[in-house]
């Protein structure tokens, strides 16, 4: 084509090449979306896996973070400390389960407390019980007082209607908990007559053991009661009068799950009692 004076009009067209809809970027949007979907299932699978105690701590840690941090070392999380599962937060979990443990424990102790303190029929047998966390755990204990026969007959295991009263109040609130139960038995150290085939060693058993049947029947599951356990006359709670009425008492125990470093029972380490010879 030619234009006006003789020259030629060149006419340039650009052809633009439309890509097809794969290979837009509104697909990648869509896979990422995928892939944290994926990593968000893994994760909620991967906490139901674990037991009860670590996804408690793990919601601890989200219910309040900056506390955790605080509370619990050097800005440490659940989800934080290592790479694998089996690393996760190992001691700080067991401060967050062990203080859960102990506002647990402190609750049912209060409960426990008040609905002793209220029942009149307790106060007129003069039935002594202190209720107390330890460091190994929530201690119970049926308190012999005054003439020393509030709970069983002087050297008997034969209840009396105290037992079965306390044992009623303080069973109701032990059925909340899931912790495992142990049951002692300790007597003062006065010694039986000539009867060298009954001695205190079998009368604490005894007394532990009638504690169990009455704590089976106030609702208390009877596949946490761990042990009975007998201590007669070595576990003195007033040592300085060996025949004291307060040596001689009932003691249930729900033991901490975790125990801090250093600690055995209700003492150091360096300190504990040794175990009772049988």
């Amino acid at each position: 084509m030619s234009a006006r004076g003789g020259k030629k009009i060149i006419i340039v067209k650009k052809k633009v090449a439309g890509h097809g809809g794969h290979h837009g970027g509104s697909w990648k949007v869509a896979y990422a979306d995928f892939v944290t979907a994926m990593m968000a299932f893994f994760m909620v699978m991967w906490i139901l896996g674990m037991d009860d105690q670590t996804k408690s701590a793990i919601e601890g840690y989200f219910s309040n973070p900056v506390g955790y941090r605080k509370g619990y070392g050097a800005g440490s999380s659940p989800i934080a400390v290592g790479s694998s599962p089996t690393n996760i937060q190992r001691t700080p979990l067991r401060l967050v389960v062990r203080a859960n443990e102990e506002k647990a424990f402190e609750n049912a102790r209060q409960r426990i407390m008040t609905q002793l303190e209220a029942n009149d029929s307790l106060a007129k047998l003069n039935a002594q019980v202190e209720v107390n966390v330890t460091r190994d755990g929530l201690r119970i204990e049926l308190i012999e007082s005054g003439s020393g026969d509030v709970y069983f007959p002087m050297g008997s295991a034969l209840i009396k209607p105290a037992v079965a009263l306390v044992l009623s109040i303080v069973g109701g609130e032990l059925s909340t908990l899931s912790h495992p139960i142990v049951l002692e038995g300790h007597t003062d150290a006065a010694q039986f007559g000539a009867n060298a085939s009954y001695t205190n060693w079998e009368l604490s058993s005894d007394r532990a053991n009638a504690a169990r049947r009455v704590l089976e029947t106030t609702g208390v599951d009877q596949t946490r009661l761990l042990e009975v356990r007998g201590y007669a006359d070595k576990r003195l709670r007033d040592p300085g009068n060996p025949t004291a009425a307060a040596n001689r008492r009932i003691s249930l125990l729900l033991p901490f799950t975790n125990v801090p470093d250093g600690m055995v029972g209700d003492l150091p380490v360096e300190e504990s009692a040794p175990p009772p010879q049988p």
